[in-house]
């Protein structure tokens, strides 16, 4: 069994980009304000999830480990 994501948005910070909705389209979606929300709080760790991560351009985007809290991204120093 693979590992599981806890994922959540700072709509603060996020700015409606959409480039998380081109990376992972199935994980995040944009609401009516262009303010991007998780498809699911926990999902499968997948490499598009971690894209849309890593490629935010303002890192709205945080991913841990549900089971343990470790950050996956972004990565704690």
């Amino acid at each position: 069994m693979g590992d599981r994501w806890h994922v959540e948005v700072d709509r603060a910070v996020c700015i409606g980009s959409g480039l998380c909705v081109s990376s992972a389209p199935g994980g995040f979606r944009l609401d009516s304000a262009r303010q991007s929300h998780p498809v699911e709080a926990d999902a499968d760790a997948s490499e598009a999830l971690l894209a849309a991560a890593e490629g935010c351009p303002v890192e709205a985007i945080a991913l841990t480990l549900v089971e343990s809290g470790e950050a996956v991204f972004p990565p704690e120093e």
